[in-house]
């Protein structure tokens, strides 16, 4: 069975887009909405969400949203939308879940609240396309994230943005555009999990 090629899916979607359009664009940290802002700030009017629960540390989290907000300022490629660290309901979402793997059911899971997040707050504002900037991550399951989309999306009565933004060199591209903008590029996804699977390689 042939996969779905979602960044395809993405340039019949953007074709012919009204200009001005918004697009609310779930970001998990400044280096991966780079590329992803460059691609898109030229169809979209993008407000980037930073809602990243799975961030344990406080100073991480801070320190990320940071970055973010430096970025969009440098390029003004995007308005910003906060919200609170809600460490809480990662916490709740992660339960029975703390030793499954890497890429598994855990995973699945915080994609599913960070979408859901995004597609409420994009409700909230009366912003008919929602993204996230997920996709753009080798590490991350494609596809898992665009039926999440889509899914949450359809309840919502809202257009999912498909992706695939590491496509057409995006993530190589975002690891040039951190450096063109000095941005801090973490090596974990930011939960304990990920952080202790970090701590433990080659051990």
């Amino acid at each position: 069975m042939n996969k779905v090629n979602y960044d395809k899916k993405m340039q019949a979607q953007i074709k012919d887009l009204p200009k001005g359009t918004k697009l609310l664009l779930h970001s998990c940290c400044a280096p991966c909405s780079s590329a992803c802002l460059e691609r898109l700030h030229d169809f979209f009017s993008v407000c980037v969400f930073y809602y990243n629960p799975n961030i344990d540390e406080r100073e991480e989290y801070e320190k990320r949203k940071a970055e973010q907000i430096r970025l969009l300022s440098e390029t003004g490629w995007a308005e910003f939308v906060d919200c609170d660290h809600d460490a809480k309901a990662f916490a709740e979402m992660a339960k029975g879940l703390e030793n499954e793997p890497e890429r598994g059911a855990r995973c699945y899971r915080c994609y599913a609240l960070r979408m859901e997040k995004t597609a409420q707050k994009a409700k909230e504002l009366g912003i008919a396309y929602f993204a996230t900037t997920l996709t753009l991550s080798p590490l991350k399951n494609v596809e898992w994230l665009n039926q999440i989309g889509e899914e949450v999306g359809g309840r919502y009565g809202l257009t999912y943005l498909y992706s695939d933004f590491k496509k057409q060199g995006g993530y190589l591209r975002s690891i040039e555009l951190s450096k063109e903008y000095g941005l801090y590029r973490q090596d974990f996804c930011g939960c304990k999990y990920s952080r202790r699977g970090k701590d433990n390689d080659g051990k």
